[in-house]
């Protein structure tokens, strides 16, 4: 099996890591001129509970990329996803599936419009893992999953010929389902639930919760599953009960990349998320002042950034 991986940041840089470190797939990186002389020159670097790696990798640069891959990696934040595309296209022949680990859901019809809807897989990363100025990938707690499916439901041979593939790669567990759409619904509502609190408060899991907002974080938990049932994805009890021990834990230390994007005063995934949510949201005909409220939070954010009026230092 031949993986491009589009990218070698966090999520990228792990799970590609870890199935180059497997050898079970030949794996390459697509990525920019700055990173590859990193990874030339010293290897790919993660650091994990798993066990360390530094291993060397195949890198491709824009200029070289072409045909001949059985699947792409596609791990790219939602805002870089037209210049993701436009980076792959060369890459995408009649065996490759895509196979994407963005955050939401509005990049599958994307993607399905690029290259066709029988070339995209659906999928989804749970894992806290950070690309260190020093190019090291930083694994940042025991989250270590990958989960993907075909779009339309069932199990084909290349969903389970990824599966295989993973399986013996370490600090990684990667799961084939014939249900992904479902899943990817799950991920949403636990995601937008975090992104919605941690953003508006500007804390952790636990921080909020030590704050007194574990009901807050419960009711906003309750709407989201409420909009994924109106779109014909109900939450099962035992993801529900996951999550509502998650969001009543004073010690948890969860909270989602837009917050350390906004810490850092970086680029965040607004419209992708909280924008999608509200639309659905709306469409589902319930309430919308907090969901509207974290995406405002966010538009003013971003707007904020555009002016460079973030705070310094």
């Amino acid at each position: 099996m031949r993986v491009l991986v589009l990218g070698a940041g966090a999520l990228g840089g792990y799970f590609g890591g870890r199935l180059a470190e497997a050898g079970t797939a030949e794996v390459a990186f697509l990525v920019r001129q700055a990173r590859q002389a990193v990874l030339e020159r010293d290897g790919l670097v993660i650091e994990s509970p798993f066990g360390a790696w530094r291993g060397p990798v195949a890198t491709i640069g824009a200029e070289r990329v072409g045909p001949g891959w059985d699947v792409i990696l596609l791990s790219c934040k939602a805002y870089d996803l037209d210049d993701a595309i436009a980076a792959i296209r060369p890459a995408v022949d009649g065996r490759t599936a895509i196979l994407p680990v963005l955050n939401g859901l509005s990049h599958i019809e994307r993607l399905g419009e690029a290259f066709g809807v029988d070339r995209v897989l659906g999928g989804l990363a749970k894992i806290q893992a950070t690309l260190a100025p020093d190019g090291m990938v930083r694994q940042l707690n025991d989250w270590r999953w990958i989960t993907f499916g075909e779009t339309g439901g069932g199990l084909s041979d290349r969903v389970r010929a990824i599966e295989a593939a993973f399986a013996p790669a370490r600090g990684v567990v990667a799961q084939a389902v014939p249900d992904i759409m479902a899943r990817m619904w799950e991920k949403l509502v636990h995601l937008g639930t975090s992104a919605i609190g941690t953003v508006l408060m500007r804390a952790n899991v636990g921080e909020i919760v030590r704050g007194g907002g574990s009901a807050f974080l419960h009711r906003l938990l309750e709407r989201n599953a409420a909009i994924a049932a109106a779109h014909g994805f109900p939450m099962r009890e035992a993801f529900m009960a996951e999550y509502r021990t998650l969001f009543a834990d004073p010690a948890s230390a969860y909270a989602t990349s837009m917050l350390r994007d906004i810490e850092a005063g970086g680029r965040i995934e607004a419209d992708h998320i909280l924008g999608f949510l509200l639309a659905a949201l709306r469409r589902a005909g319930l309430p919308e002042e907090v969901h509207e409220a974290a995406l405002l939070h966010a538009h003013a954010y971003e707007q904020r950034r555009a002016a460079d009026r973030l705070p310094r230092g």
